[in-house]
């Protein structure tokens, strides 16, 4: 291997490997990344074992061709640090790869590339082709709400299921719930669980690349193609909770709110808010709603937020952290909160009431 890359082409092909280059490895090999060479451009893969993320770059030159493995975490460090618009001359001798700049020379330590693991996944052959912007945004309307490090290990991750024209992400923590729906033009048929680490890759890779994403997925892995990046991950093995069941429906009291002034009201009486328990009270009236929270110093918020409420009035808390992330996500000026009674959980819906959806669990006054 010796050839000749450009600075920034190869620190961006880096970053994209860092996110699943395994952190705390069993296997020195994991920490590494995988270099190849051929005669049109070099190639990055990592590996957790679960995921694998490949991409691709441009070459100034080449001598010759090969492949090895070396530190991620060096190599991009040591790339970055490069002055902007420098040439890097990479090349193996040794058992070293060599690293040449117009001022310096720097080699790192290998391991062999016949050592990496080979993520060896079928994941269909029919890609479904989605907006890579549509795709990022169902994700984004939803996996804030995965559970993380929840025993149910079918919590943590996002919950995808494709059929009868469009894709629906469903994720909860077991407190809250996030539903979103996507049309799409296919006869596609699946569902499944994409683990939280690969959600949040998926979501970094589809922002950073424009135009279509290609998803190949089965009952036990999925296939990513957007740009010149690949990414595979395997798929959790479990099954998820019946999500519609949790979704409140029948009768109900509606609170219509503006979403950036709530949001700022919530801000404001929640510095006063119990640091464990984080809970804000609502008490409805025809003219809007009251909020209010303290803590076990004895110091108190209140604040009243005019609104137009219909419906049986109620007295409700909620842990304010749950209702601060899904206002975030509302994209609309307006949000619908649907209750239906001070011990159940109350539906928070865009104003056509269809998608994203999310479900949150009351506090214990």
């Amino acid at each position: 291997m010796d050839i000749n890359v450009k600075k920034e082409d190869i620190v961006s092909a880096l970053n994209i490997t860092l996110g699943v280059v395994e952190k705390r490895q069993t296997l020195p090999i994991l920490a590494n990344v995988l270099f190849e060479v051929d005669e049109n451009s070099f190639k990055l893969t990592a590996t957790d074992l679960e995921s694998e993320v490949t991409t691709s770059g441009s070459l100034l030159s080449i001598e010759s061709v090969g492949k090895i493995t070396t530190s991620a975490k060096k190599l991009n460090e040591l790339c970055r640090l490069i002055p902007d618009g420098e040439e890097i001359r990479l090349s193996l001798k040794s058992n070293k790869l060599n690293i040449k700049t117009k001022n310096g020379k720097y080699s790192l330590s290998t391991l062999p590339s016949a050592d990496f693991p080979v993520f060896d996944i079928d994941s269909g052959d029919n890609p479904l082709v989605i907006p890579s912007k549509d795709l990022q945004e169902l994700i984004k309307n939803t996996s804030f709400a995965m559970g993380n490090q929840d025993w149910r290990h079918y919590l943590n991750g996002l919950f995808i299921s494709i059929g009868d024209g469009q894709i629906t992400a469903v994720s909860t923590d077991a407190h809250r719930l996030a539903v979103a729906n996507l049309p799409i033009n296919s006869e596609h048929s699946f569902s499944g669980i994409i683990p939280r680490k690969s959600i949040n890759e998926m979501a970094k890779f589809l922002s950073d690349q424009p135009g279509d994403a290609e998803l190949k997925i089965n009952d036990s892995s999925l296939e990513l193609s957007v740009g010149n990046l690949i990414f595979k991950s395997k798929l959790i093995d479990g099954k998820f909770p019946d999500y519609q069941q949790v979704i409140p429906s029948g009768e109900s009291s509606m609170l219509e709110i503006n979403v950036k002034d709530f949001s700022e009201t919530l801000s404001r009486v929640s510095v006063l808010s119990s640091e464990k328990y984080k809970g804000i009270r609502l008490i409805t009236s025809s003219d809007g709603v009251r909020i209010s929270a303290n803590n076990p110093e004895q110091e108190e918020a209140e604040e009243f937020f005019p609104a137009s409420f219909k419906g049986e009035e109620l007295d409700i808390a909620f842990n304010v952290t749950y209702l601060q992330e899904i206002m975030s996500h509302i994209q609309t000026d307006t949000c619908h909160i649907n209750f239906f009674g001070s011990d159940k959980s109350c539906l928070l819906t865009t104003p056509d009431g269809d998608s994203p959806k999310y479900v949150v669990m009351p506090l214990l006054i």
